[in-house]
């Protein structure tokens, strides 16, 4: 069952309601279904012990997520300017992941024609980037206002708290399919690449980014000095998603690389930032608190390797990639598709 609330009645008399979001929400019953772990029966190649349930938790504090941001922005802005390369106009457009929604105003202003859907699994999330959506266009309908001019009507922007594994969409129903440092959250990244091609229409745009893995280096690195198991996730290397992105029949992949390093004087602030950008969602992590032993330790090693400038460096390795879905040769049981066309006499 799904529900659409307006979240928007407080300010329904200011704002034209064809330019307010919606939240859309499942029923509990069918969220927690969702989380259920894969059957071991299905294809684990590249699979992550990763709890989905954990992902959740989480992000469910934006505020905890929100000194994080400047690398997410930073990806965001890399992404952008790979995809003005590419001349597309597409009428429906899929954020998988969007987090608080600044990538969803991004592409509002780069598609003003296209209907737009966010899709993320945590609420409060969705619910930060409905309040921001909201904060956006009133500021803009004040500022166009003051020069007495319009704001441009659109359709409205769609939340839906789903996990982008199992999306609530019909197949080809999409033409731009865009998720920004997501992909590596989930336990079965070829499954969620095959479900993005189930809902892509033919021609149409695939770009994500994701963590690779090198990511988080320094801190693999201090927890492997103490004989202690990195709590990091195992990230997916560029080439086996360029492999899944063909094994889902998008056609030639473009795929690349770069590694970022980000500069801290304090061990305790590259930490807080670590934890920021999502933490720790692996099945096998202790439920207990890291000892204060332990911890100290940590932070000893960390500190070691500072540089003669006293400055600590963290790795991020970023993995972008998009690719076309081309029209099917084949139908889902293997027969080949073959297409007679008119003749011109």
């Amino acid at each position: 069952m799904i529900c659409i609330i307006d979240v928007d009645d407080r300010v329904c008399e200011e704002i034209d309601p064809a330019v307010h979001w919606h939240l859309t929400s499942f029923a509990p019953d069918n969220f927690t279904l969702m989380h259920s772990i894969p059957d071991k029966s299905r294809d684990n190649q590249f699979s992550a012990p990763i709890s989905v349930a954990r992902v959740q938790r989480l992000f469910e504090n934006p505020l905890r997520c929100e000194s994080s941001q400047f690398l997410r922005r930073e990806i965001s802005g890399r992404m952008f300017e790979r995809l003005s390369l590419i001349k597309i106009h597409p009428e429906h457009v899929l954020d998988a992941g969007c987090g608080e929604g600044d990538d969803l105003m991004a592409l509002a202003q780069a598609f003003p024609a296209a209907d737009l859907l966010g899709i993320d699994i945590s609420p409060n999330m969705l619910q930060t980037a409905c309040d921001r959506g909201v904060q956006s266009y009133s500021l803009m309908r004040r500022l166009l206002s003051r020069w007495k001019l319009h704001a441009f009507q659109r359709s409205p922007i769609a939340l839906t708290c789903a996990e982008f594994s199992e999306l609530p969409l019909a197949a080809a129903s999409t033409n731009l399919l865009w998720s920004n440092l997501a992909l590596h959250w989930h336990p079965q990244p070829h499954k969620v690449i095959r479900e993005w091609a189930r809902v892509m229409r033919v021609d149409g745009l695939l770009m994500f980014s994701a963590f690779g893995p090198d990511t988080f280096l320094q801190l693999k690195e201090a927890y492997s000095s103490l004989n202690i198991r990195p709590p990091v996730l195992p990230f997916v290397d560029l080439h086996d998603y360029g492999d899944m992105l063909v094994e889902a029949g998008f056609a030639d992949p473009v795929m690349d690389m770069e590694k970022l390093n980000i500069t801290y004087s304090s061990v305790d602030k590259l930490l807080s930032d670590v934890s920021a950008f999502g933490g720790n969602p692996l099945l096998e992590r202790p439920d207990g608190l890291t000892g204060r032993h332990r911890w100290n330790a940590l932070r000893s090693e960390l500190e070691q390797q500072k540089g003669s400038d006293e400055q600590i460096s963290l790795t991020v390795e970023v993995i972008y990639g998009h690719a076309f879905l081309p029209r099917p040769k084949k139908t889902r049981a293997g027969e080949s598709i073959i297409e007679f066309k008119d003749r011109k006499i």
